[in-house]
């Protein structure tokens, strides 16, 4: 059945036009935006919003044919979809835009602006949007563009076609985890598969006589490449486990070479007749599998199927949360071993330390003065230090001074907990509380007892009040060193002591120590006065006998 479409109306209200449609603007600081205003033209029109969403879409390396193969999907929904469809050979192939080259053409995302009404064969009617994307790997695209593009398709897209050219190579799998495990962290989690269909597109396919062309071929092919074996390497395992954990059906098909004057012929349009017939072939068949009436998969999420209306409000989402800071930042595959590489020696480096300083000061270890372990501490950091330099490490070292300031931090931090824990191991240190609360207790009792004997009661009566607490306070801070509970009511106990310590009981020991040793040295000074007299009177005395 031929499809009817809905269409952008142009400035000229007696002319409908329809074409390619930025719905996605990629910036020069390497920033998205979704052009809420074209995208709303597109889905928001009365007679498709409520309808369920059909949305297939291409991503891949960029210069690979990703327009180019677009174009022949639009023209099969332009077309009254007969076996003739692919038109005449003189035909130049018109659509999203495309060229021959090796820069690159296609930014952000585009949507083509017809969206087409299909009727399916159980009666219902669905809505299908066509959309392109920015090539990834291009020299002006960093990891986070390309995978944030990717992202964006696999979530919004109910069909994928990963265009790959050649071959399904390791690394071509490698990519495909990063960028969709970047859309998975931006849903909510579910029991459910995050993304519907993806479709390897293996593009200039040279080996027929292997694995034929086509959907079947194709097939045979992903088979053998996504075999799970007993004596694979772990990380080839996780990324097959993976792909197959993210989407509900996987295929793959082996489409031909097109032809040399499409790859070298500046002047190319396009046309059938300069296009290869192995390739027409195939196009008759790859088309047809994902367009037709009876095959095209409706969007859904968390197992509803969505609308137009729908998919508006989960594109404006989406891009918020690219747009955010609440997704990690995606690297390269050199920066993130890299960055392994370096996590490692830094690792090694505290693990020396933490060794160093336990046998100098750890738990088994008697108190140690502070000056000596502060004299451990720079030995051992500076051995640290100079383990992490010496190690063999990736990136070079601009890149790996951040780790070298990591390290340094860390260290500064655990060496503040073996500092804590040589200061328990003081028994001065241990006994504050205990001490500091019988001094307050003693000194209210005295104060209380004086001011009895005055005639003051009522100030009596508070100090003897304060004997009472500290002394419930005193037997309770025993309890909780004994049983180990209330932890809290302890510390608070603790940090009050260390308060009442430090702008009292300190103070006051301070100042009767100043004048413990200003009456001695005043003692002293009159004894040695009286001595000197005594010893002058006595000289007098014995030069008048004489």
């Amino acid at each position: 059945m031929a499809a009817s479409s809905t269409m952008i109306p142009s400035d000229d209200p007696t002319e409908m036009k329809a074409g390619p449609i930025q719905i996605v603007v990629a910036h020069d600081d390497h920033r998205f935006d979704l052009d809420e205003e074209a995208l709303e033209k597109i889905l928001l029109s009365p007679d498709i919003k409520d309808k369920h969403v059909v949305v297939i879409a291409v991503a891949g390396a960029f210069r690979k044919g990703k327009s180019f193969i677009l174009d022949f999907f639009l023209r099969y929904m332009l077309s009254s979809k007969g076996d003739d469809w692919l038109g005449d050979d003189s035909t130049p192939l018109e659509g999203f835009p495309w060229r021959g080259g090796s820069e690159r053409d296609t930014t952000g995302i585009l949507m083509w602006s017809e969206v087409f009404i299909v009727k399916k064969p159980d009666g219902s009617e669905v809505a299908v949007i066509l959309m392109d994307t920015q090539g990834a790997f291009d020299s002006q695209s960093t990891v986070k563009d390309c995978a944030t593009v990717f992202a964006l398709s696999t979530m919004i897209s109910s069909v994928q076609l990963y265009n790959i050219t050649q071959n399904v190579q390791e690394d071509d799998l490698q990519h495909l985890q990063l960028f969709t495990e970047y859309g998975r962290l931006a849903l909510i989690d579910t029991e459910e598969k995050p993304f519907q269909t993806l479709q390897f597109l293996v593009r200039d396919w040279s080996y027929p006589y292997e694995y034929s062309y086509g959907r079947l071929g194709g097939l045979k092919k992903l088979e053998t490449v996504l075999e799970i074996r007993e004596n694979q390497h772990k990380e080839l395992k996780h990324v097959r486990e993976h792909i197959k954990s993210c989407f509900n059906d996987v295929g793959c098909f082996l489409m031909p070479h097109p032809g040399l004057s499409v790859a070298t012929d500046p002047h190319f349009k396009g046309c059938l007749a300069d296009i290869q017939n192995d390739f027409k072939k195939q196009l008759k068949n790859l088309i047809p599998m994902v367009l037709s009436d009876e095959n095209l998969v409706v969007k859904e999420i968390n197992g509803s199927k969505i609308t137009c209306q729908d998919l508006l409000e989960y594109f404006k989402s989406y891009i918020k949360i690219y747009q955010g800071d609440e997704l990690p930042e995606p690297k390269s595959m050199l920066q993130a071993t890299a960055e392994a590489n370096n996590l490692t020696a830094v690792a090694c480096a505290k693990d020396c330390y933490n060794k160093a300083m336990e046998a100098a000061c750890g738990g088994d270890q008697p108190y140690m003065r502070p000056s000596d372990l502060e004299q451990n501490h720079l030995q051992n950091k500076d051995r640290a230090m100079a383990q992490f330099r010496m190690t063999r490490k990736m990136g070079g070292e601009e890149f790996s001074a951040q780790f070298a300031e990591k390290l340094d931090l860390e260290l500064e931090e655990v060496f503040g907990n073996f500092v804590k824990q040589n200061d328990s191991k003081n028994i001065f240190n241990t006994a504050r509380t205990p001490a500091t609360l019988f001094v307050i207790m003693v000194l209210c009792y005295l104060q209380s007892m004086i001011m009895s004997m005055i005639g003051l009661y009522p100030i009596a009566n508070i100090f003897s009040l304060g004997v009472g607490v500290t002394l419930m306070a005193l037997c309770f801070w025993g309890y909780i060193r004994f049983t180990g509970e209330y932890r809290e009511v302890g510390n608070i106990i603790d940090s009050s002591a260390e308060f009442m310590w430090e702008n009292f009981v300190s103070k006051l020991y301070d100042k009767l120590l100043q004048n413990s040793l200003q009456r001695s040295s005043s003692v002293r000074y009159a004894q040695s006065i009286r001595r000197s007299s005594s010893l002058h009177d006595r000289a007098s005395t014995s030069r008048k006998d004489d």
